[in-house]
C-alpha cells in the first residue's frame, strides 16, 4: 500500500520535534548543569555587589595615654549620575559644600552620564560638619559610605615618630597604609583585618539589602615610651635654636640610659602628618633626621676617644697630655688647636675640648684599638629601633685610614653617626658601661584589650663601671669650667660634652665655616636619668654656631623640664636667689664653676643650705672639717648636717672660720676659703 504524502510529513514533523525537544533539553542540560556555576557567578555579579568593611585602625598613644594618631568614623560621598538631570546644577550645589574644583567635577559628571554609570565617588573620607551639611539636603541621587578617617590630634608633634598614611598606588578603592614612623613600621598590626558585606541591587545599581559576610578585625593600640609633654618643649626648643644659628635642620633625642626608652624624638623641620605632601613643603620635612641622617659628630665624640684610653691605657683623667702650644705636625698633616695649650690633664683635654690632647690620646691607644671601641659604642651599625629608614652611619675598617685617620677618628671626623647613636652612646656611660637597645613602643594592646608589653632587651657590656665613673667625673668639668657651661641646670650635677665639626664640602674639597652643632648630655650626674642628645646642622656665625653656644642651652631647657616631668630630686643644695645681690663681686665670680643654672646668666649664690624644707638650726651644732675638700662637697655637706657656709675663692678647701669642731650659734654660717 502506498504511504499517503500527509503521513510522511507528519514523520518528518515527529522528528523535527524530537530533534528540537533534544536541542532544548541539551540546552537546559548545558545551562542547569554544566554552566551553572559560572551563570551564577554572573547573575551574583549583577544583583549582589561584595564590598570590603573597613577595620578600626588601632590608635597610637603617648606613655601616659595621649592620643597621638586615632581613627575616627566618617562618610564617603558618592551619586548616582542617571539621576541627576542637570550637571552643572549637581555640580553647584556639591562643589562648595565638598571643597572641589566645579568645573573639573562637570566634566566627570558629564563623562558619567555619558556612558550611563549608575555610580560616581565624589569625595571620599568627608568630615563630618560637611557630611551633616549634606545630608539636610535630602538629594536623593546623593548616597553616603561609611568610612574611617584617620586623625592627629596634636598635628605636628612628634610626626616623624608617629608617621602618616598614603594611598596605596594602583588601588582600586583608594586604600590606604602607612608610608612613614610607625604607621609604616607596624602598618599591619595597626590596620587590622577589614570584613566583608554583600549588597543585593536592583536593576538600577540600588541597593536595597545587605548581609555581612565576615566581621571586621580592629587593629591594636600602640602605646609609646615618648612623653608628650617633654616632646613638645624638645620641638620648641630646636625650633628657637634652629632660628637662632641659621641652621638647615636639626634633632634632639632624650631616653632613658636604663631601658633604651625614647622619651623624646623631635626634628626639625616637621609636617602635619594629617594634610598630603605638598611641593611647598621644606626638602627634609618627612624625614627622621635623628635615626636616618647621620653626620660628622666633631669633639662629642672625644667621649668615646677617652674611654677607650682609660681602659686600654696607663692614662687616668690627670694624666698630663701634651698639646704643642697649639700645632701638631701628624704624618705631614698640620692640626690647629682653637687655644694654645702646652699640656693640659686628661680632664682638661675633654674640658676645654682641645684637638690636639684628644690626638695625643688617640695616638696612645692606637688604631685597632680606638676602632673596635668605636664599634662598641655602636658606631658603624644600625640601632635596630622599630621605625623605617634608620641609617648605621660610618665607620671605615682599619685598612682603610689613611696614617692620619687616628687623629680625624680621635676627634669626631672621618665617621659618621646618627642622634640615636650618640645617645645609646651616652646611656652607656650614665649607666654604668652598658649598651642597651632603644625601645619606642612600650606595649601593644589588642582588640580584647589584652595588652602586651614589648620586652627590654639584656644590654651588653661594653665599659668597666669604674670607667664610667671617672667618664662621668670628666664630663662633670665640661659644664664646670670648660665649654659645655651653658648647659648647667639649676638643683642638679650635669655631665656632657660639646661638638662643633666643620661641615666639609663634598664638591670644592674643603670644611666649610658652617658646623654641625651638637651636646650629649647626663642629669643628674649622681644618678642619670635621662640623656639628651642636641644636633644643629648647618649653624653659622663662628664662634656663635658651637655646640657650647647653641646646643647646650637646648639641653638645659629640655633637662630641667625632663627632671620636673619624671620628678628626679635635686642633688645640688640651692639658696635663696636674694642672697645673691649681697656677695662681692668678686666672691660672685668664684661661684661660676658651681652647676647651678637657669638665672639668665647670673652666677649662682654664696650661702648654701639643705635642700628641701629649711632646717632648723640649733645651738650647739658643731663645725665639720670642710678642709681638703672641693666646693661641691663642701655644699653637699653643709646641706646633709643643715650647716650655712659661706664659700670664697675656688679650688680645695684651705681653712675655715670657725675652725672644725667649733660651737656654732643659731644660724652661724662657716666661712670657708678655698685656693689651688
Amino acid at each position: 500500500m502506498k504511504e499517503v504524502p500527509s503521513a510522511r510529513r507528519l514523520e518528518r514533523l515527529l522528528y523535527v520535534l524530537l530533534i528540537w525537544a533534544c536541542l532544548i533539553v541539551g540546552r537546559l542540560v548545558s545551562l542547569q548543569v554544566l554552566q551553572h556555576d559560572e551563570l551564577q557567578r554572573q547573575a551574583d555579579t549583577q544583583h549582589y555587589k561584595t564590598i570590603p568593611i573597613p577595620s578600626l585602625r588601632g590608635a597610637i598613644l603617648d606613655r601616659n595615654g595621649q592620643a597621638l594618631a586615632k581613627t575616627l568614623p566618617a562618610d564617603s560621598v558618592s551619586i548616582n549620575p542617571r539621576k541627576i538631570k542637570d550637571a552643572v546644577v549637581a555640580a553647584n550645589i556639591l562643589a562648595p559644600l565638598l571643597g572641589l574644583d566645579r568645573d573639573r567635577f562637570v566634566d566627570r559628571l558629564l563623562a558619567a552620564k555619558a556612558s550611563n554609570a549608575g555610580f560616581l565617588w565624589v569625595k571620599k573620607k568627608v568630615p563630618a560638619e560637611q557630611v551633616a551639611q549634606l545630608r539636610q539636603l535630602n538629594l536623593d541621587w546623593v548616597e553616603f559610605q561609611p568610612t574611617m578617617l584617620r586623625y592627629y590630634p596634636q598635628s605636628t608633634l612628634a610626626s616623624h615618630v608617629v608617621g602618616s598614611l598614603g594611598i596605596v598606588e594602583g588601588s582600586l578603592d583608594d586604600s590606604e597604609r602607612g608610608n612613614a614612623g610607625l604607621e609604616m613600621a607596624f602598618d599591619e598590626e595597626l590596620a587590622g583585618r577589614p570584613g566583608i558585606a554583600r549588597n543585593l541591587t536592583d536593576v538600577h545599581q540600588n541597593s536595597y539589602d545587605s548581609e555581612v559576610l565576615q566581621k571586621p578585625e580592629a587593629g591594636v593600640d600602640l602605646t609609646l615610651t615618648l612623653d608628650a609633654k617633654l616632646q613638645y618643649v624638645a620641638e620648641r626648643e630646636l625650633d628657637k635654636a634652629v632660628e637662632s644659628s641659621h641652621a638647615s635642620t636639626g634633632s634632639i633625642v632624650a631616653l632613658n640610659p636604663y631601658t633604651g626608652d625614647i622619651l623624646a624624638m623631635a626634628n626639625y623641620p616637621r609636617f602635619d602628618p594629617n594634610l598630603p605632601p605638598s611641593p611647598d613643603d621644606p626638602p627634609m620635612a618627612r624625614s627622621n633626621l635623628a635615626i636616618t641622617t647621620p653626620f660628622e659628630p666633631g669633639s662629642v665624640f672625644k667621649v668615646i676617644t677617652l674611654a677607650a684610653a682609660l681602659e686600654t691605657t696607663s692614662l687616668t683623667p690627670d694624666s698630663v697630655v701634651p698639646c704643642g702650644n697649639g700645632t701638631l705636625n701628624l704624618f705631614g698633616r698640620i692640626i690647629h688647636d682653637h687655644d694654645r695649650y702646652a699640656a693640659l690633664s686628661m680632664a682638661d683635654v675633654l674640658a676645654h675640648s682641645s684637638n690636639i690632647g684628644a690626638i695625643q690620646i688617640g695616638l696612645k691607644v692606637g688604631d685597632k684599638r680606638l676602632y673596635d671601641y668605636v664599634s662598641k659604642f655602636g658606631f658603624g651599625q644600625k640601632t635596630d629601633i622599630e621605625m623605617p629608614g634608620e641609617s648605621g652611619g660610618l665607620l671605615r675598617q682599619v685598612k682603610q685610614w689613611t696614617p692620619s685617620s687616628i687623629g680625624s677618628v680621635a676627634m669626631g671626623h672621618e665617621v659618621s653617626a646618627t642622634s640615636i647613636q650618640l645617645a645609646l652612646a651616652g646611656a652607656a656611660v650614665a649607666n654604668g658601661g652598658l649598651m642597651v637597645k632603644p625601645r619606642i613602643v612600650a606595649s601593644r594592646r589588642k582588640a580584647d584589650g589584652v595588652a602586651v608589653e614589648t620586652a627590654i632587651e639584656k644590654p651588653t657590656r661594653i665599659l668597666k663601671p669604674e670607667t664610667t665613673i671617672q667618664l662621668r667625673q670628666m664630663m662633670e668639668g665640661v659644664v664646670l669650667r670648660g665649654t659645655g657651661k651653658k648647659a648647667a641646670v639649676r638643683g642638679y650635677t650635669i655631665g656632657g660634652k660639646t661638638g662643633s665639626a666643620q661641615i666639609y664640602d663634598l664638591k670644592n674639597h674643603v670644611y666649610t665655616h658652617n658646623y654641625n652643632s651638637s651636646f650629649l648630655g647626663l642629669a643628674p650626674l649622681t644618678n642619670p636619668q635621662v640623656v639628651i642628645v642636641v644636633t644643629l646642622n648647618g649653624t653659622t656665625g663662628g664662634a656663635a654656631g658651637y655646640g657650647g653656644a647653641v646646643a647646650a642651652p637646648v639641653f638645659r631647657e629640655v633637662a630641667t623640664a625632663a627632671m620636673r616631668m619624671l620628678d628626679v630630686p635635686k642633688d645640688v643644695p640651692e639658696a635663696p636667689a636674694k642672697m645673691l645681690a649681697k656677695a662681692h663681686p668678686m666672691e660672685r665670680e668664684n661661684f661660676n664653676d658651681l652647676p647651678i643654672a637657669g638665672l639668665g646668666g647670673e652666677p649662682p649664690t654664696l650661702l648654701a643650705s639643705a635642700q628641701g624644707p629649711a632646717v632648723r638650726m640649733f645651738g650647739g651644732t658643731k663645725a665639720p672639717d670642710f678642709r681638703g675638700h672641693s666646693v661641691r662637697d663642701v655644699l653637699e655637706q653643709a646641706g646633709a648636717v643643715g650647716v650655712r657656709v659661706e664659700v670664697l675663692g675656688s679650688g680645695m678647701a684651705k681653712g675655715q672660720v670657725p675652725p672644725p669642731g667649733a660651737v656654732l650659734a643659731p644660724g652661724e654660717a662657716v666661712r670657708v676659703q678655698f685656693g689651688r
